[in-house]
C-alpha cells in the first residue's frame, strides 16, 4: 500500500492542478491520494483556500474521483488551521466541503489577549524570529508553550481525524533557543501526546522538512516516535506536498524511523474510515 493523506495542490499554496498529482501518484504506484488544501481564513493570506473557488473545487474533485477510480483511490481533506476565536469549527467545514477526513494543525499562534498572530511555519527564519521577539518579548518557551497550548485546545474542542507536523514549532528553532530534551519541552511534548492518545488522534510523520533542508528529522522524529509507540497511537507516513514530486518524498527515511521506534503497522484511509497496513 502506497499512499500520502497530505497533499497541496494549487487551490492553496501547492503549485500544480490536481490531476497532475493524480499522474504523478499512478507512475509512483500509489494506491491512495489524499488531497488537503489549508482551510479558510477570513484575513487575506497566500495560502489557505479561497471560498469563491469552493463549488468550482467541490466539482473537480468529484470529476477526478470518478475519472482514476480504476487506478488510484482519490479522497478529499483538507488541512484545518486552528487559531482560537478566529478558525471556523472543524464539523462544519468537513459537512459544507463534503469531505473524507480531516487534519488539525497550528501554523499561526495567537497570544493570549492578543489578535496579533506569530507565524511559525514557512520558509524564513526571520519571520519567526520577529514574531518570537514582538509577541513574546523573545521568552521562547512561553511561545512554545503557547504553541503546545493551542495544540493540546485543538485536540479538546475540536473533532478531526490527523494531527499535523504536531512538534513543527522546531524547524525554525534549529537549536538556537531550546533544545528538544529539556525537561520543560518534553512535558509539553508528553501532555500532547496524552491528549492525542484520549481523543484517538493519528500522528503523521510528515517529511517534508528532511526533503526541504529545514528539519534534521521528520516531525516528529525517532525520540517522540518512540513515546508514540508505547502509547500505541495509530501513525501515517505523509510527505506534505506542495509539488507533484514531492508525493513520496523522503519515505523511506520515514518507514525506517517508524520501524527503528518499534511501530510496525501505518494507518490509511480507506472511504469510510480508517484501516492498518503492517509494514514491510
Amino acid at each position: 500500500m502506497i499512499s500520502n493523506h497530505h497533499t497541496h495542490s494549487l487551490y492553496s499554496d501547492g503549485s500544480s492542478q490536481p490531476e497532475e498529482y493524480i499522474l504523478e501518484a499512478i507512475s509512483k504506484g500509489f494506491n491512495i491520494l489524499g488531497f488537503t488544501e489549508h482551510s479558510p481564513l477570513h484575513f487575506e493570506n497566500s495560502f489557505s483556500f479561497r471560498k469563491e473557488n469552493k463549488e468550482e473545487y467541490l466539482a473537480l474533485m468529484q470529476s477526478l474521483k470518478k475519472k482514476y477510480s480504476s487506478e488510484i483511490a482519490i479522497y478529499s481533506g483538507m488541512e484545518m488551521d486552528y487559531i482560537p476565536g478566529m478558525s471556523e469549527n472543524f464539523s462544519k467545514i468537513k459537512s459544507e466541503y463534503k469531505l473524507d477526513y480531516l487534519i488539525g494543525s497550528v501554523h499561526l499562534v495567537r497570544p493570549e489577549n492578543n489578535e496579533e498572530l506569530w507565524f511559525t511555519d514557512g520558509p524564513n527564519y526571520e519571520t519567526y524570529d520577529k514574531g518570537l521577539n514582538e509577541l513574546f518579548a523573545g521568552d521562547i518557551r512561553k511561545a512554545v508553550t503557547r504553541y503546545y497550548h493551542q495544540l493540546n485546545e485543538m485536540i479538546e474542542t475540536q473533532h478531526f481525524d490527523v494531527i499535523g507536523h504536531f512538534d513543527k514549532i522546531k524547524m525554525h528553532n534549529r537549536d538556537r533557543f531550546f533544545k528538544e530534551d529539556e525537561p520543560w519541552y518534553m512535558a509539553l511534548v508528553s501532555e500532547t501526546l496524552d491528549l492525542m492518545q484520549d481523543r484517538d488522534v493519528i500522528v503523521e510523520v510528515n517529511t517534508r522538512g528532511i526533503y526541504k533542508q529545514r528539519s534534521e528529522t521528520t516531525y516528529p522524529g525517532l525520540d517522540i516516535l518512540k513515546q508514540v509507540k508505547k502509547l500505541r497511537i495509530p501513525v501515517m507516513v505523509n510527505s506534505d506536498a506542495h509539488k507533484p514530486a514531492e508525493l513520496d518524498a523522503e519515505f523511506e527515511y520515514g518507514f525506517s524511523l517508524l520501524k527503528e521506534s518499534g511501530i510496525d503497522e501505518v494507518v490509511y484511509f480507506k472511504g469510510n474510515g480508517w484501516g492498518f497496513e503492517r509494514i514491510k
